[in-house]
């Protein structure tokens, strides 16, 4: 993998953003995934925020045959399975990749303090496994239909920086991908090692609610208000 930064969808809320939110898709979609959603989402009392969506590299997936599609890291099993022979490499080079992002904000005058980590599925583990490494404090961690990868590995990597930073995660009930048992875990963990998690689930599959678009909003007006 390059050290190249990942191609990415911009979208700016308004003028001069103060905040950035770094959006992950899920395994096989593309950073337009989740474009449609920023103006769904109520924005108010919120600084202008950045919103990138950045691409993930395409790779063979050996749960899809080895078919290359565009994956964040490869996925071996599905379902209860999920957690068997998970692609570490490939999750802590996709990791790099997100800090360099991270960074590149940085530079672009977004303190770190004001970045969200968010992500969909195989977006969202990429989320938790970048958000608890880092060593600054971001403004939150978006978690939606998805679960904490490398889970036996978090007690002892985490950084310190980030143990009080607000974590919110979201689960569809009847999940055929990743079911809701998977998520609940990754919660109990969260919460064990004493993060500040807000949970949520729906009725509904490995999909978005009008009722989550709506919660997303009350939580990024929480973390990111002026």
């Amino acid at each position: 993998m390059t050290n190249t930064l990942l191609e990415t969808v911009e979208i700016e809320s308004g003028a001069n953003p103060s905040a950035a939110i770094i959006w992950m898709h899920g395994l096989g979609a593309d950073a337009n995934d989740f474009v449609p959603i920023v103006k769904e989402l109520d924005l108010r009392d919120c600084p202008a925020i950045r919103f990138i969506f950045p691409n993930a590299p395409q790779i063979p997936v050996t749960l899809n045959g080895g078919y290359i599609m565009r994956a964040w890291y490869d996925i071996a099993a599905a379902g209860t399975d999920i957690n068997k022979r998970e692609d570490e490499s490939g999750l802590r080079q996709s990791q790099q990749q997100v800090e360099a992002l991270i960074t590149r904000e940085n530079a672009r005058g977004i303190a770190t303090e004001n970045i969200i980590l968010a992500g969909f599925s195989q977006g969202c583990a990429m989320s938790l496994q970048t958000g608890l490494r880092h060593p600054q404090k971001l403004a939150g961690i978006m978690g939606l239909s998805g679960y904490v990868p490398l889970a036996d590995k978090i007690a002892e990597e985490r950084h310190p920086a980030n143990q009080n930073t607000s974590i919110f995660l979201v689960h569809g009930t009847v999940d055929p991908v990743i079911p809701i048992q998977r998520a609940q875990q990754s919660r109990d963990l969260l919460v064990s090692l004493g993060y500040p998690v807000e949970w949520h689930d729906y009725w509904m599959q490995h999909s978005v609610s009008p009722q989550e678009i709506m919660d997303i909003g009350f939580w990024l007006r929480k973390v990111l208000k002026k």
